[in-house]
């Protein structure tokens, strides 16, 4: 079934909105990661406009980052304090983010900044999954993060603004944890991305929270974040499509769950090579169609 997606001004099948949806709840489900690196990717290629799947993508990590915290939150496993904080340099990162999107979509050049830097993106990640699960199968034993040696360091200590958070047992620079979610504001603004790939580390290596603590707390953090992306982007850009939104976000339930029931089959270091093999794919079917020529320049279409 056809359906007018009057915000990106094309029509589309359902059954694709919905099942690109499905299939991303579903990797989130099994390796327990956000999808939305993913999600913008595959809207792309599915001709939807980059500014249009960039905006649109906040509203699912919304929906999605909802129903997780509140799991968090009933275990008590949320640092709200620190969380709030977070959330100050999230909305100052996703101001200036918001104001970079319509400044590379006033010079006609968001599409191909949009797919540079997921190919940055995907390529990074992609290759240093599979580096690290390359070794941990070979060598059986955990590779030990070099960002451990941060705790130690002498530099985010010396930082002003120091404040206490009682739930986390730390007496830090509000600087640390604030420039933390600035990049996570930037992250969502620009690219339609959570962070969290990149907030559950610093959260654990940089500002030395514990583990228990640092996926609930990140999750608080994105949710109101993805938020006010989300209204900036309907509001200045005018790239939120809400039938988008709604057909991704049910596909996106469904998908979570099964991908949860699924998880148990799918662990360890072999896992992380499948996620890490598709992540590459998909950054090197955005360098395809942004590098090489297609094979017809022009192309007709009769309405």
């Amino acid at each position: 079934m056809q359906i007018y997606l009057p915000i990106a001004e094309m029509s589309i099948a359902v059954e694709a909105i919905f099942f690109l949806g499905a299939f991303v709840g579903f990797i989130s489900g099994v390796f327990g990661v956000g999808g939305g690196f993913l999600t913008t990717p595959f809207l792309i290629f599915m001709g939807i406009p980059s500014a249009v799947a960039v905006g649109t993508q906040g509203s699912q990590l919304v929906a999605s980052g909802l129903s997780g915290v509140m799991g968090y939150w009933r275990k008590g496993h949320v640092d709200f304090l620190i969380g709030s904080v977070m959330l100050l340099g999230g909305f100052l990162g996703t101001v200036i983010g918001v104001f970079f999107f319509q400044f590379i979509k006033f010079i006609g050049q968001i599409d191909l900044i949009i797919s540079l830097l997921y190919i940055i993106l995907l390529g990074s990640i992609g290759i240093m999954m599979l580096f690290e699960s390359v070794i941990t199968t070979v060598k059986k034993k955990t590779v030990k993060s070099e960002f451990n040696q941060l705790k130690s360091r002498g530099i985010i200590s010396k930082l002003p603004y120091k404040m206490r958070f009682p739930r986390s047992k730390l007496y830090i620079s509000i600087l640390v944890p604030g420039g933390i979610g600035f990049v996570s504001g930037f992250l969502v603004a620009t690219m339609g991305v959570g962070g969290g790939f990149l907030l559950v580390p610093a959260m654990i290596y940089i500002l030395g929270m514990p583990p228990l603590l640092v996926a609930g707390t990140s999750l608080f953090q994105i949710i109101f974040t993805s938020a006010f992306a989300t209204i900036m982007h309907a509001t200045f850009s005018n790239s939120v499509d809400i039938f988008l939104a709604f057909f991704l976000i049910l596909g996106g339930v469904i998908g979570a769950q099964l991908g949860v029931k699924a998880s148990k089959y799918v662990t360890g270091a072999r896992a992380r090579v499948i996620l890490a093999l598709l992540v590459l794919g998909v950054c090197t079917q955005l360098a395809i169609q942004l590098f090489l020529s297609p094979s017809d320049l022009f192309v007709m279409i009769e309405k």
